[in-house]
């Protein structure tokens, strides 16, 4: 039995053999890790037809001009219909706001998202998700064995940027791994 060894504050790469369609290419920021579960958030997958003006419009809180067609992310495929505002840790809901990781922080309450409008008060950086990723004890671990995910270090600059489509081969890139070098087979030495 090995020692436990959190991936708080990492990123998770998807391998290209990754078997389930959900999580193709995709780059997963590790935001809670224990030894009884993981939990993370998906920053690579806008939702289609949704922004965050039109959340915010929903919610009588004027977007501003920061908020301006930036994207709504599915954060993952568990309780899809919960928000998440992923964001710096320069900003803070009293008892909601979970940080984790090097400056990170995550908040699921409706103040987070009116603060994402507030360029004065507002965490710097932030990004809306609907949904998580979440693992049991010893799911992401026994994923890790069979070399479905690669980890690594979480770059604010990857995390937080808009560009959805080089995501996963940016943060393979960061990994000095050349995407299209790559098998989509497993195998072990």
């Amino acid at each position: 039995m090995t020692a436990f060894s959190s991936l708080t504050g990492r990123l998770l790469v998807a391998m290209p053999g990754i078997d389930d369609d959900r999580f193709r290419h995709a780059v997963i920021l590790i935001c809670a890790h224990d030894d009884e579960h993981a939990m993370g958030l998906r920053l690579d997958q806008p939702a289609p037809g949704v922004t965050l003006s039109e959340v915010l419009a929903t919610l009588d809180t004027p977007p501003s001009e920061a908020t301006q067609g930036r994207s709504v992310l599915i954060g993952g495929p568990v309780e899809r219909e919960r928000g998440f505002v992923l964001h710096t840790d320069d900003w803070a809901s009293q008892d909601a706001t979970l940080t984790f990781g090097d400056g990170l922080a995550m908040t699921g309450t409706r103040d987070a998202l009116t603060a994402m409008a507030d360029a004065e008060d507002g965490p710097r950086r932030s990004i809306l998700l609907l949904g998580y990723a979440g693992w049991d004890e010893g799911q992401l671990e026994d994923e890790l064995g069979e070399n479905v995910w690669l980890t690594a270090d979480a770059d604010p600059d990857l995390i937080f940027d808009s560009d959805y489509q080089t995501k996963w081969s940016r943060a393979l890139a960061g990994l000095g791994v050349d995407a299209a070098r790559l098998s989509a087979h497993s195998g072990r030495a």
